[in-house]
């Protein structure tokens, strides 16, 4: 059923939290797959401006806004790698998902039709985000994309909740909502997880359902370059496409106060970029950022983090399409 005419003098979504601006100020084009082939887009920035399911603070909607600000600081080369993401992409902003304010299941719904034009298009989404949530309408067009694939997620959370107070898309679910749009729990990584912050049943269903964990003592103990190259492989194995989802809780607080839970005791920018520079091993097609909240971090580091992140994963990816 087409959705209905929509009055265009009328509110759309979230007032003030969108920005003129674009990723990277890469020319905007609309997320339709026609437009994206005359464009010759590559990789598209989608911003998920979410906040909807928040058990604890408020404000990852301006999470995509944050994101866009904080590009302008960055340019696509690394002068250390000699990696320059224009020569490997076409990338382009195709603005926000739509949301429907207090509506999950209708929001999750758009974003999954975003998400699906983009891949008709093979156009490599990136999205940021937005509470955890934003994955689920993004993982059911990319199974429905790629029959076989896996997931690596960073998080300080399990994020495997069936459901919250009866609520099935919660920023709690991503990864139980992952397994049940089709990704062999076998191919699911979780990297990060720590502390005081996941319940019995959550680690219980990743124990029932085979979910390989590495957790942040595991990060210490093996290094970031092997749990990268072995979650690379574990992801990878047996798939055509990995999904990318890093929650950026799993970041200690001092890095990334910007969130809804800011994690004491968290890991190191030193350690994620060590890991994701071991993911060329895995053929990622998909990438997101979740959890970003701008109101709680005035400095803005938070979101250059969360881009170096971005930028770094972006590299891996397209060393990933020369193998």
């Amino acid at each position: 059923m087409s959705e209905p005419v929509v009055d265009q003098t009328m509110w759309d979504g979230s007032l003030h939290v969108n920005l003129p601006g674009t990723f990277l100020n890469r020319a905007r084009v609309q997320p339709d797959a026609q437009a994206l082939r005359q464009a010759g887009a590559s990789a598209a920035f989608v911003g998920f401006p979410w906040d909807g399911t928040c058990i604890s603070r408020t404000g990852t909607n301006f999470g995509p806004r944050g994101l866009r600000e904080a590009s302008e600081q960055f340019l696509t080369y690394n002068f250390q790698s000699g990696m320059d993401l224009a020569d490997e992409f076409n990338i382009v902003d195709c603005g926000d998902v739509p949301i429907v304010p207090g509506n999950s299941e209708r929001t999750q719904s758009r974003a999954q039709e975003m998400i699906a034009a983009l891949l008709e298009a093979d156009v490599m989404p990136i999205i940021g985000g937005g509470d955890h949530s934003i994955t689920i309408g993004p993982v059911r067009a990319f199974t429905q994309k790629y029959r076989r694939c896996g997931m690596i997620h960073f998080d300080t959370h399990l994020d495997t909740a069936e459901d919250v107070g009866g609520e099935t898309l919660n920023h709690c679910c991503p990864i139980a909502r992952a397994v049940d749009a089709g990704i062999d729990p076998k191919n699911i990584v979780t990297i990060g997880p720590s502390g005081w912050m996941n319940p019995r049943s959550e680690l219980a269903y990743v124990r029932d359902k085979g979910i390989n964990l590495f957790t942040l003592e595991d990060v210490w103990r093996l290094g970031a370059e092997e749990v990268g190259r072995q979650a690379a492989e574990l992801a990878s194995a047996g798939v055509d496409a990995v999904y990318l989802t890093i929650d950026i809780d799993v970041m200690d607080g001092a890095y990334a106060p910007g969130t809804g839970v800011p994690t004491p005791c968290g890991m190191t920018p030193r350690e994620i970029l060590g890991i994701i520079a071991q993911f060329s091993r895995a053929p990622l097609r998909m990438i997101d950022i979740a959890e970003v909240s701008p109101p709680w971090d005035p400095s803005g580091i938070t979101s250059r983090l969360g881009m170096r992140i971005l930028l770094d994963a972006m590299a891996a990816a397209a060393l990933s399409r020369r193998q």
